[in-house]
């Protein structure tokens, strides 16, 4: 066997027992400090939708657990994204949560206060579709900041029959 062989077979044998001997995981991260900004949402909301025409929306609990638990997702992993891991889909979270079906959900990061975010909600058009949508009745609002994601605000929005 010529060398190069023998040092590539060795090397990659070392390196399979070597995984398989390391069983370091990283701890999860912390859940992160989040709070429910449905009380503030609501009137801003209910507004925007009056001047369509559109019955108000009340705060609805289910939503609120759903936005909050969406929110905290997304601030431990740093990243904005409606469906984040294996497997993750809306549907299946908002039947998880008891949300009355069907639902819409925005999200959005980095805005410091509730008008900020819904200001960014406003001025894109599928966010402004959700929150004008006929069919919704309830709210839930949240936003969260972690350390593992340098504090960034991370919000939800969940709309709910």
């Amino acid at each position: 066997m010529n060398r190069r062989r023998f040092l590539c077979q060795t090397g990659a044998l070392g390196t399979l027992m070597l995984l398989a001997g390391c069983n370091t995981v990283a701890p999860p991260a912390a859940p992160g400090t989040g709070s429910d900004k449905t009380a503030e949402t609501l009137p801003l909301i209910n507004a925007l939708r009056a001047k369509r025409g559109l019955p108000p929306l009340v705060a609805d609990a289910a939503a609120g657990k759903a936005a909050q638990d969406q929110a905290a997702l997304m601030a431990r992993v740093g990243r904005m994204e409606h469906n984040i891991g294996l497997g993750a889909n809306f549907h299946d979270r908002m039947k998880a949560h008891d949300v009355a079906l069907p639902a819409g959900e925005n999200i959005a990061a980095g805005q410091a206060t509730t008008e900020r975010a819904f200001l960014a909600w406003v001025n894109s058009p599928k966010h402004l579709v959700n929150m004008l949508g006929k069919s919704y009745r309830g709210l839930g609002v949240a936003m969260v900041t972690n350390p593992a994601s340098d504090n960034k605000p991370y919000w939800a929005m969940v709309l709910s029959a």
